[in-house]
């Protein structure tokens, strides 16, 4: 199973992103693909969740600015990012579940910075 997360770069506050996350199992197999993130000294923390129902869960820290979403042609599940904040900086981690098992993607690092 492979996951190839891209998309993170560097961003001022109040600005966007979008990161993307192409699996190589179609989404039938999946129960749950997510976003973490690691911050420099910090443990990884969950910031986004869609089930293969489609439910989404969010940390409290990014609900109303971060969307999880997934185009099912394409294998591929989205972290739209807005109104980033400095606090967000982190290296995001795409991640599947499909039970047993647990995936991890590379990560992609995104900075908020003026």
């Amino acid at each position: 199973v492979q996951l190839q997360a891209s998309g993170g770069g560097l961003v001022q506050p109040g600005g966007s992103l979008r990161l993307s996350c192409a699996v190589s199992l179609t989404f039938l197999n999946i129960d749950t693909t997510g976003w973490y993130r690691q911050a420099p000294g910090n443990q990884r923390e969950l910031v986004a969740v869609i089930s293969s129902s489609g439910g989404t869960d969010y940390a409290d820290s990014v609900k109303g600015r971060f969307t999880i979403s997934r185009d099912n042609a394409k294998n591929t599940v989205y972290l739209q990012m807005n109104s980033l904040r400095p606090e967000d900086t982190a290296v995001y981690y795409c991640n599947l579940k499909s039970r047993p098992y647990s995936y991890w993607g590379q990560g992609t690092k995104v900075t908020v910075s003026s």
